[in-house]
């Protein structure tokens, strides 16, 4: 057995699951609009501000969608990581951020900041406290609605034993039990329901 793995936005990732281009699909964003998956919760994250040393925001008190709008910010490119959280936070403040720079790739975002070219907002999972050590990491998690990414298969699919040990090691929580009720649900509700008393994960 092997493991190949693609790359590509969340909506060709969930296109290529959706018709058994890959075996799963793991996603932020997207996936809800492809009814023909089977779609499970696996962990739940936020974001945080990465600015070089010395920046102005270091040294404010508390960090706010106010502040972070005076910057120049670089960030996920629309549809990629839960970037729609982070529009989403800003529009409810009828706050509009200037995005200068965006990619699809944390590392990306991280190397503009260093060149100064912007704020960088990006997961807080992809901050490595060593590798990272040159930029000043500040928690944004009160500030943006954290958002959860799921894995999901083309509904209909038989879950061989390979592949559901490779859910089970992924998210721990969704086991064998957890995988046939989900197969079992016909809406998004009824999956909701299923999860709706799990505490997920948090990174």
């Amino acid at each position: 057995m092997a493991l190949h793995m693609h790359q590509g936005s969340p909506m060709q990732i969930a296109e290529m699951a959706a018709d058994g281009t890959v075996d799963f699909a793991i996603a932020t964003e997207a996936l809800e609009q492809f009814s023909d998956l089977v779609m499970m919760p696996c962990y739940r994250w936020n974001r945080c501000v990465v600015v070089p040393q010395g920046h102005p925001l270091t040294k404010v008190p508390k960090l706010t969608l106010e502040l972070l709008a005076e910057y120049p910010i670089v960030t996920y490119v629309f549809g990629f990581t839960g970037r729609s959280k982070l529009d989403e936070a800003f529009s409810h403040r009828g706050l509009v951020p200037k995005v200068v720079f965006t990619a699809a790739d944390a590392d990306v975002i991280k190397t503009y900041v260093r060149l100064n070219l912007g704020v960088g907002i990006v997961a807080r999972m992809a901050v490595d406290e060593e590798v990272d050590s040159d930029l000043v990491v500040l928690d944004a998690s009160d500030l943006f609605e954290s958002s959860v990414t799921k894995i999901a298969f083309r509904r209909g699919t038989f879950l061989r034993g390979f592949m559901c040990d490779f859910i089970e090691k992924f998210a721990p929580h969704l086991t064998r039990e957890v995988m046939a009720k989900a197969i079992q649900c016909h809406n998004k509700q009824e999956m909701e329901e299923l999860f709706a008393n799990v505490e997920l994960p948090v990174h």
